[in-house]
């Protein structure tokens, strides 16, 4: 057994004796952690967006928005933790002279692995939700982004006694490792490929699993859109992270009328935007995490181009800044590459309808994805779209907007994941409801 091996296991061993005090702590105990967790993050701030800076060149507003996630996460848990944690009565019929209720107890030790696209708050969100419940943690951040790894691992050993939460870094040797362990839960987010590894592992266990993954999420535009606010907000948040978010629009439908003019405006957002004396501006534009996924990305346009797409704008790789130029595709092929898999990059494919069906045909055909966007001033039109679509979660008139909202459950539906989070969600999630009659 090698160092690294022998040091989970005595962890493990740690935590399967402390999950059981965890189970039985109280909403103050658990609390005092989280503010804990929130000072020491506050604390390190300049060092996150620096990290973020080395790891993703991410410009310090959007470093400083990951910090505000999880501020927001413990905030809300702060408040309501206590409620959350109270019994609930019912109703014991058909006994009678008896009492029954419902309550929650922690899974015990969950396995946490954070994705490299927004490894700091995608690794200490999820951390709110499992604290909350009472769990025990054994978290592996991201290798792709190192300083953010060591950054987080450093952060967690600061608050944590390792009996309760430890991190260990490395890649996917220690992943495998660490998914051998007999663990209570695993929550993953990532690609659909890697949750399918982590849904095989966890099933040896009879282990629940939380699976945050992704998809092409389509955009809808509805003849009654406001068009200049519908493609400014779809050009920023596509070029967000440079286009390394499981939230980013991918797939537009737009009707055919109105498709030169919204792709006009997305051209003239991302110039404004993203280019400076016509080059790319690396400080405002991000870069592929790696060198493996540029030329995946970069093979995409090349394949569809080779395919017969048509490349309006953009399309060009930067070998050199390890940047994807922000690009609009149209007359996509359906065999091409990039309609089989979710890009994770700064394109956009334009598709065009004349009957909404069309469009609403076009998105079926496609694998449930995590979220969908619906522009319009119809109210009609978005309950249609509804009743005719699945996705993890929608926003209207804006893009991935929800995500921000506590109350509303996050996560995906089959193939763009199981399970959810996000305040009451995310306890809910990570916690056991137990059922309890008293003859």
């Amino acid at each position: 057994m090698t160092k690294l091996s022998s040091n989970i296991h005595s962890v493990f061993k740690l935590q399967s004796e402390q999950k059981w005090v965890n189970k039985a702590s109280s909403a103050k105990q658990r609390i005092d952690k989280l503010q804990r967790l929130k000072q020491v993050i506050e604390s390190r701030k300049e060092d996150v967006i620096q990290a973020l800076h080395v790891d993703l060149r991410r410009d310090a507003e959007t470093a400083e928005a990951e910090l505000l996630i999880i501020y927001g996460e413990i905030e809300h848990c702060v408040q309501e933790l206590a409620n959350w944690m109270a019994p609930v009565e019912v109703d014991p019929t058909p006994l009678v002279d008896s009492r029954a209720r419902i309550i929650t107890e922690g899974r015990g030790i969950v396995l946490l692995f954070s994705p490299w696209n927004f490894p700091f708050a995608l690794l200490f969100a999820p951390l709110v939700s499992i604290v909350a419940a009472g769990n025990c943690a054994m978290i592996k951040p991201n290798e792709l982004a190192p300083n953010i790894s060591t950054l987080a691992a450093d952060i967690i050993r600061e608050v944590f006694d390792e009996k309760d939460v430890a991190a260990f870094e490395g890649g996917v040797a220690l992943a495998n490792e660490m998914l051998k362990l007999p663990i209570d839960h695993v929550f993953f987010t990532g690609s659909p490929a890697v949750g399918k590894i982590i849904m095989t592992a966890a099933a040896k266990h009879l282990a629940s699993v939380t699976l945050e993954l992704g998809g092409k999420n389509p955009v809808i535009v509805d003849r009654t859109a406001d068009l200049q606010s519908a493609a400014e907000k779809i050009a920023v948040m596509r070029n967000i992270n440079h286009g390394q978010v499981c939230l980013c629009p991918e797939n537009i439908w737009v009707p055919q009328e109105m498709a030169s003019e919204f792709m006009a405006i997305v051209q003239g957002t991302f110039q404004s935007l993203y280019y400076k004396d016509g080059k790319l501006n690396p400080e405002v534009n991000g870069k592929m995490i790696d060198e493996r996924n540029f030329d995946r990305v970069k093979s995409y346009i090349d394949d569809a181009r080779e395919k017969g797409a048509n490349i309006v704008f953009g399309g060009q790789a930067d070998t050199e800044l390890r940047s994807i130029h922000p690009t609009i595709m149209t007359n996509v092929p359906t065999n091409a590459k990039i309609m089989g898999e979710e890009t994770f990059g700064p394109i956009l494919n334009i598709f065009t309808y004349n009957h909404v069906d069309e469009a609403v045909l076009g998105i079926q055909q496609q694998p449930k994805p995590l979220a969908l966007y619906i522009f319009t001033k119809d109210d009609d039109f978005i309950e249609m779209i509804l009743s005719k679509t699945s996705s993890g979660g929608v926003t209207v008139n804006d893009c991935a907007v929800h995500f921000n909202v506590p109350a509303l459950p996050f996560g995906g539906v089959n193939g763009s994941g199981m399970g959810a989070y996000h305040g009451k969600h995310g306890f809910t999630e990570l916690s056991h409801q137990r059922s309890v009659l008293v003859m």
